[in-house]
């Protein structure tokens, strides 16, 4: 019986996209005592949609059921870890984490977002961290993550708060679990 120790799953960042010229990938993001493993998600949508998501911070799709923190007990970080399609960002390897908020405008093609934003009489908020870490003694990387939450989170919230708060509490979510993991002085905001 070898007695090794299990590395601690913290938290689970349902969605997050990650933008590419190709196409924009949706990542899952397992929190754990020593790492950030950014667990890339099936293709569930065009990169249409996908772009739109990342400009309007919600997700235009909703029929996509998160996976729960449970869900990836039951999975041994090793095969996380090993399938290239996954991010591993060990957090001693983390520069700097900052949580930006973008306002922003439609393009003329947004008719219908720029309807739906006078109807509501809402501006269409989106926050993204652009986290930045070293993968070896001398090369740095950047990687920007729009938080956009799964229609799963967004849609019962939205019958009781307005957008922009039911955004700045998914990503201020996301800050919290970075902050109990990271070292100190290196999270902005």
């Amino acid at each position: 019986m070898s007695n090794v120790i299990q590395e601690k799953r913290l938290a689970l960042i349902h969605r997050v996209i990650v933008p590419d010229e190709e196409y924009p990938k949706e990542y899952a993001v397992l929190v754990t005592e020593s790492q950030s493993i950014f667990i890339r998600q099936k293709k569930t949508r065009g990169n249409f949609w996908l772009r739109r998501e990342m400009s309007y911070g919600t997700a235009l799709i909703t029929d996509v059921v998160p996976k729960t923190l449970e869900v990836y007990q039951q999975t041994s970080l090793e095969s996380l870890t090993a399938d290239g399609a996954n991010i591993t960002v060990p957090h001693e390897a983390v520069i700097s984490l900052a949580l930006k908020k973008e306002e922003q405008k439609p393009r003329a093609y947004d008719f219908f977002v720029r309807l739906t934003m006078r109807m509501q009489r809402e501006e269409f908020q989106v926050y993204d961290f652009e986290m930045n870490y070293r993968q070896g003694p001398i090369v740095e990387t950047e990687i920007k993550l729009y938080m956009v939450p799964l229609g799963a989170y967004f849609k019962p919230r939205r019958q009781t708060k307005s957008r922009e708060t039911i955004l700045r509490e998914y990503a201020m979510g996301a800050l919290e679990i970075f902050q109990k993991v990271l070292p100190a002085g290196i999270i902005s905001s």
